[in-house]
């Protein structure tokens, strides 16, 4: 296990926001696109036919195949070059790509563009999350991970929430002013951050980097068995994404009142993520991995018990208690993942989480998709089936690694 890195004073701590800053609005960008994007490629914002929803998800799924494809790279070059230049570079070219995706909707350039962000995404998620890991030390991981969990759920949620109000409040014609307002949003994030970490190290590891060394910190067994539970959450969560604004259309709930709701969903994340880190540091990392991968089984049993009976309250209730006891997941996992990670190849170890995410959300755009176009509502149980006994699969699989016993906490239980 690495040593924790040496504390930096208070006045030193402006680095950490400008990850956090970043982290945020690149995520909420991404939020607007996917909210957005079926309307805006479709040209109509009602909802969509089978087969189009096939189309879209195909175009959707190629950002996060720009970012799993090409993230290990990045994460390299910010060990290699340091964690600022890589971060920087990663949000003035989403800016330039969101810049584009307003001024057409040619499925094409918009399918070239989605890649280009991915990729623009994987290089800002591996150079933060590394500089996360510099900047907390071993008994406090869990509540930094958790304020960057925070920081990349909400927003999601909230760039969300925000592209279905712009698409309720909008003509579809003017679509393309939320990825004009996206792109200015990036480009005042990336000269907040340059400010903040102006005169700070860039923390580089080793002057050179083979892909063997690449993937013996990345493809270890410990490591894998942390981080590959997020492909399933991320299948699930890509899924709702694209295609909850367009399945909404037929319901009683408009668009605003649906994005107020997320937009709640949203500050719920920035109020709890830090908690359950703290509860990582205190009760141990499996135990609250354990309570996250309990969650989310349970929530693809509501969400199969809703396709079938519909969305009565008490399923709803169920739905609203998993998601929060899956949330536990994500700050717990991420601080196990940097306790298991080596300075001198950090960002590289951490690449293998948005490595993760983004083959999740490819895989869960494609196969929901095309499970539904095929099979209709048995399709989703499939789906849902399959996600569920890949993370109680993988989180047993991590407790006999560690032979049955749960890991001490960082820090006494109070």
């Amino acid at each position: 296990m690495a040593e924790p890195p040496v504390p930096i004073p208070q006045h030193e701590g402006r680095p950490l926001l400008a990850v956090f800053s970043a982290t945020f609005l690149v995520r909420f960008a991404f939020g607007i696109t996917v909210a957005i994007l079926a309307a805006y490629i479709s040209s109509q914002s009602n909802a969509l036919d089978e087969g189009t929803v096939g189309t879209v998800g195909i175009i959707a799924a190629l950002s996060p195949a720009g970012e799993f494809s090409t993230v290990l790279f990045a994460g390299a070059a910010a060990d290699r070059y340091g964690r600022f230049p890589i971060l920087f570079l990663g949000i003035g070219s989403a800016a330039v790509i969101f810049l584009l995706l307003g001024l057409t909707r040619d499925p094409t350039l918009l399918a070239a563009a989605n890649l280009g962000y991915g990729i623009a995404s994987g290089a800002i998620l591996a150079s933060s999350l590394a500089l996360v890991a510099d900047f907390s030390g071993l008994s406090e991981r869990g509540f930094e991970m958790g304020r960057f969990d925070a920081m990349s759920l909400s927003g999601w949620i909230t760039g969300f929430a925000f592209g279905l109000f712009i698409k309720g409040a909008v003509p579809n014609s003017s679509l393309g002013l939320a990825f004009l307002l996206g792109a200015a949003i990036l480009a005042a994030g990336l000269a907040c951050a340059v400010l903040l970490t102006r005169g700070q190290p860039a923390r580089r590891g080793r002057a050179a980097y083979s892909f063997r060394e690449v993937a013996r910190h990345v493809f270890r067994r410990s490591v894998l068995l942390v981080t590959l539970p997020w492909l399933a959450i991320y299948m699930l969560i890509g899924t709702v994404l694209v295609f909850l604004a367009s399945a909404v259309s037929g319901a009683k709930i408009s668009t605003v009142e649906l994005a107020a709701l997320i937009g709640v969903g949203g500050l719920v994340l920035i109020l709890t993520q830090p908690l359950f880190g703290r509860f990582a540091d205190r009760f141990g990392r499996i135990r609250m991995m354990g309570v996250g991968a309990t969650g989310f089984v349970l929530l693809m049993v509501f969400a199969s018990l809703i396709v079938a009976f519909g969305a009565v309250l008490p399923l709803l209730i169920g739905i609203g208690a998993s998601v929060v006891l899956t949330l536990i997941y994500g700050p717990a996992a991420l601080a196990a993942l940097t306790d298991l990670s080596h300075e001198v190849g950090r960002a590289t170890t951490m690449a293998i989480y948005s490595l993760t995410i983004s083959v999740g959300m490819f895989a869960g755009l494609i196969a929901s998709s095309q499970l539904y176009s095929h099979l209709g509502n048995t399709g989703l149980y499939i789906f849902f089936g399959a996600l569920a006994v890949t993370v109680a699969a993988l989180t047993a699989a991590r407790f006999r690694e560690l032979g049955g016993a749960l890991d001490r906490p960082m820090i006494p239980a109070r």
